[in-house]
């Protein structure tokens, strides 16, 4: 009985593999049937128990091995999702620097298109300041050109006026009884005895300066005597300068030379500098055509500019001191004149 049970055992137990299973892992040691059988109870019951602890741990080792592929699968199920994100992500962004690249391209394309716009502008402006210098320079030739006519019809003028004295102050309408030639006549007599019984002098023309007269004009028109010859012309205001009084019926004109508007311009520059000068007895004269002339220290100084004047001012404290005032006015005078330009 207790031969067939243990024979029925170790059948029982031939189908088993033998594996390690000690805790040790030393290895479980092989039996062969007839040891099996030669085994006593208790050597059953230890290999029973052996073989169980073994069962026991293969049924671990195959739990974990199926933890360990299942959180293998969920990685690689990570990994996967991961590759398909990267390859979208990747694709968004080979998408992105081809939109990047494209709109590169159109940049260089645009900022291409702009640099030649560019360029054909520069050439036009410069064209256009080729042109403009060439018209400044045509109007500064054409400027020159006005000038020099208006200096040449000044000169004309100047000349077909030189016989020519300018009355300044004879009320208007007392020609009415000897007309202006008369006048003339009686303001020699008035004046330079000797010169009105020169029969010599002759007057072949007078009118008054402009033709039509202004009431809203509190002046009286000028008077032009036209004379023969300009030596009587000459002769008559050398004696007025000497005079210096002129008077008609007692009361004061001048006489003066008669000139274009041009020279008498010019003239008119040295008004205010005349003026001082002739209250300082500097023997002050007007030359022809625009020339300021006067005695200094002695000598006659002739300008023919302003700026030649302050030049030689500059050098003479005491004509420095006299003129003073007035060289600073006209100074202010020309800078706000600049400033309007």
């Amino acid at each position: 009985m207790t031969n067939n049970k243990r024979k029925n055992q170790g059948n029982k137990n031939k189908e088993v593999t033998m594996k390690p299973s000690t805790e040790k892992d030393t290895p479980i040691q092989d039996y062969e049937d007839d040891d099996i059988e030669e085994m006593q109870e208790a050597d059953l019951k230890k290999l029973i128990r052996t073989l169980r602890s073994s069962q026991k741990q293969i049924l671990e080792l195959h739990k974990s091995l199926m933890d360990k592929i299942e959180n293998l699968s969920h990685e690689n199920e990570i990994l996967r999702r991961n590759q398909n994100e990267t390859k979208q992500l990747v694709q968004q962004e080979t998408g992105i620097v081809t939109e990047v690249k494209n709109s590169i391209d159109q940049m260089k394309n645009t900022i291409k298109s702009l640099t030649n716009r560019i360029g054909e502008a520069e050439e036009r402006i410069s064209d256009l300041e080729d042109r403009e210098q060439e018209r400044i320079q045509s109007n500064q030739r054409k400027d020159e050109e006005i000038r020099n006519l208006k200096h040449i019809v000044g000169n004309l003028q100047d000349t077909i006026k030189k016989p020519n004295i300018r009355v300044l102050g004879v009320p208007e309408g007392m020609e009415r009884e000897k007309g202006l030639e008369g006048l003339f006549s009686e303001i020699l007599a008035e004046n330079f005895p000797g010169l009105e019984k020169d029969r010599e002098i002759l007057v072949q023309e007078a009118h008054r300066t402009p033709n039509k007269h202004d009431q809203k004009r509190s002046s009286p028109r000028h008077v032009v005597i036209k004379l023969s010859t300009v030596k009587h012309k000459e002769k008559i205001l050398k004696c007025a300068r000497e005079k210096r009084q002129i008077t008609l019926r007692g009361s004061p004109i001048r006489l003066t030379a008669d000139f274009s508007s041009e020279t008498l311009k010019a003239r008119r520059e040295w008004r205010d500098i005349a003026q001082v000068l002739r209250e300082n007895n500097c023997q002050l004269r007007i030359l022809y055509p625009a020339k300021l002339s006067f005695v200094n220290e002695g000598e006659i100084k002739t300008f023919h500019n302003k700026q030649k004047l302050k030049e030689f001012v500059a050098t003479r404290p005491a004509l420095q001191k006299m003129l003073k005032d007035v060289l600073h006015t006209e100074t202010q005078k020309h800078g706000h004149q600049y400033e309007r330009r």
